[in-house]
């Protein structure tokens, strides 16, 4: 797994919580958490992360690992911007991760592998997912389109058709502009 992933992870855990969470979470793992966005890491690392932190935090590992995707949505994004702001809102920014960033990442990181996207347009304002990953993380994806919905202040609903801890795991995707306040 990518460096950048665990760096989000930091990030998220440092903004939920605070450094000496981050440092603990390392220590009870038995991590030395120097993870540069460029290098490679084994993904027993994640789970030992997660490991460590439910006892902490008192979360289930699924809703953990949802809660630090949608919190690691910020920095994965800030990585890309104007990939971002060109996105008219979730579903849009969604169908892009395959054909823009996805590319621009193995740009960067060719012995990267990151997940593949199908995407099928249901009714009211429902997109299907198919997420495909030998990692099965669909759980750290979720959390990452909830994310994406904070940012572009939709209210975002995710419900899992199939899957869940696969290879393979299907999505509802239901978006919802919020109302601004003024």
């Amino acid at each position: 797994m990518k460096g950048v992933i665990f760096n989000a992870v930091e990030e998220a855990v440092v903004s939920l919580y605070n450094e000496e969470t981050w440092d603990d979470l390392l220590d009870a793992a038995k991590l030395d958490g120097h993870y540069t966005s460029l290098g490679s890491y084994d993904d027993a690392d994640l789970a030992a992360l997660v490991g460590a932190a439910c006892p902490m935090t008192g979360h289930e590992p699924n809703d953990l690992v949802r809660v630090l995707g949608r919190h690691a949505f910020p920095h994965l994004a800030s990585r890309y911007p104007e990939l971002v702001d060109q996105a008219e809102g979730t579903h849009d920014f969604l169908r892009r991760v395959n054909d823009i960033i996805h590319p621009e990442v193995l740009k960067l990181h060719p012995d990267a592998k990151p997940p593949a996207f199908e995407f099928e347009d249901r009714e009211d304002n429902v997109l299907r997912i198919t997420y495909k990953s030998a990692r099965k993380l669909g759980i750290l994806a979720e959390g990452l389109i909830i994310g994406a919905g904070d940012r572009f202040n939709e209210e975002v609903t995710v419900t899992i058709v199939s899957g869940l801890g696969e290879e393979v795991t299907v999505f509802d995707v239901r978006a919802v502009k919020l109302a601004t306040s003024t």
